[in-house]
């Protein structure tokens, strides 16, 4: 389920008739901010790399770490008005997700996954809008797994429920983002004791090291 996994194929376009794949991809993420009501990205910059045409925002650790921070914060919104919202996301998610060439659709929507939920993760709003995403995403892996995958950093985070099981067998993306990014004890520990990579256990063992020494 790892970027690697879905990497977009740098061609020039897709078949006859069709815009070049990577305007395409600056298309859709537009289509997708101004559909939840973010600040697209443009073509130049997704062009230029800083957005990561890979399934994976820029440095999402760094950016959900500093989320509350850097961000402002959502509105409050009224219940109708955001099921409406949501709905309306969901079927902008579902329109890119028709297009001809699926591996870039799903990087597309992984991407914009990554920048809705950080900016969520301390909403609210975040059911409401993870299960609107889940019916658009039904029967899409990638997008689909970081969603669960975003789901369980919000549990961590908020202090909901969540299994070790869940954490230790989640990818690399989100052990490494969870690593560098919950306060949680227990995931931490988690992480340090049983996270696939050397480079997880190190960095979750250095930020339990850090806490107890503060």
């Amino acid at each position: 389920m790892g970027s690697s996994e879905h990497e977009i194929r740098r061609v020039q376009g897709s078949g006859p008739g069709q815009p070049p794949e990577r305007w395409r991809y600056a298309r859709h993420l537009a289509a997708l901010a101004a559909a939840s009501a973010e600040v697209p990205a443009s073509a130049e910059v997704v062009a230029s790399g800083h957005v990561s045409a890979t399934g994976e925002a820029a440095r999402p650790a760094e950016a959900c770490a500093s989320a509350e921070a850097a961000r402002p914060a959502e509105a409050a919104v009224p219940a109708e008005a955001a099921a409406f919202a949501d709905q309306r996301e969901a079927e902008a998610v579902a329109v890119v997700l028709r297009d001809p060439d699926p591996v870039m659709a799903e990087s597309a929507v992984v991407t914009h996954l990554d920048r809705r939920a950080v900016r969520l993760l301390a909403d609210g709003r975040f059911p409401g809008w993870a299960r609107a995403m889940e019916t658009a995403l039904h029967g899409r892996l990638f997008p689909s797994g970081r969603l669960r995958e975003w789901t369980l950093l919000k549990a961590i985070a908020a202090g909901e429920p969540w299994s070790a099981a869940e954490l230790t067998a989640a990818s690399d993306w989100c052990q490494r983002t969870a690593a560098q990014t919950v306060t949680s004890y227990e995931a931490l520990g988690v992480l340090a004791a049983a996270a696939r990579s050397h480079r997880v256990r190190d960095a979750a063992a250095r930020r339990l090291r850090k806490r107890a020494s503060a």
